[in-house]
């Protein structure tokens, strides 16, 4: 019954509120778009409790620092992006073009400022990012970006991909590395939702000025270290290193 509700909730508000930031991209600036899509992330975060039982905890909104700085975030369920948006006032975050295939989709995240990148990888993903997410740094903007590219299940990951160093670079921007165990709860795609504290955990930030193969390895390590020792933690089984799935 809890996923059926929340199911219900989740298609309801994801109407109204596209519906609703659609007719208010005749505005001009982002900002009332932005207003729908603040409510609509913390609507979504409130049935996650009340309706599928699964509570939100955050850690380490202490260890932010003041500057707008790139969050990169492990990626285990669509229920990932609500939690994180709705943490902030303004949040620029890097989405694959797989949404602009429902309708109008693509006017609200243009309108919206989001960063939208093939799918696909490649050169030409790599320049979008770079020029989709320099409008932004020049917004003075934190970013969000997925570096696996997927959803992982718990306890796996997807290789690192390096558009997240590529900005961390260009900008000259600390990365925030994030992790989670929502997937225990809100696993990928999947329709049964299961009751339980989600964890949400900022982490110590990457400061600039490491190479390529520093930074990615740190990175990877933090990310995925903490990831495996929140579900360990909402288990209560020993910690384990996590597994590498094929792209």
């Amino acid at each position: 019954m809890p996923s059926f509700l929340f199911a219900a909730a989740y298609w309801l508000f994801s109407l109204f509120y596209s519906l609703l930031a659609l007719v208010f991209t005749v505005l001009p600036g982002r900002r009332p778009v932005l207003w729908v899509i603040q409510r609509y992330t913390r609507r979504m975060v409130w049935a996650m409790q009340y309706l599928a039982g699964i509570r939100l905890e955050v850690r380490g909104r202490d260890r932010i620092p003041t500057q707008p700085v790139i969050f990169a975030a492990k990626h285990q369920s669509w229920g990932d992006g609500y939690c994180i948006y709705s943490q902030f006032n303004d949040l620029a975050f890097v989405t694959g073009d797989h949404l602009e295939k429902y309708p109008f989709m693509s006017k609200i995240l243009r309108k919206l400022g989001a960063i939208v990148v093939n799918n696909c990888g490649g050169i030409e993903a790599r320049k979008a990012l770079a020029d989709r997410s320099q409008k932004a740094n020049d917004d003075g903007r934190h970013i969000l970006i997925y570096p696996e590219g997927h959803l992982s299940a718990p306890g796996t990951y997807h290789r690192y991909r390096s558009g997240v160093w590529h900005m961390y670079r260009n900008f000259d921007r600390p990365v925030v590395p994030v992790a989670t165990n929502l997937g225990l709860f809100w696993q990928e795609e999947r329709y049964e939702k299961l009751p339980g504290t989600a964890v949400l955990e900022f982490m110590e930030a990457i400061p600039t000025g490491l190479n390529k193969s520093e930074f990615m390895t740190l990175l990877q390590t933090r990310i995925e270290t903490q990831t495996q020792t929140l579900i360990s933690e909402a288990t209560g089984t020993p910690l384990q290193p996590s597994t590498i799935v094929s792209d």
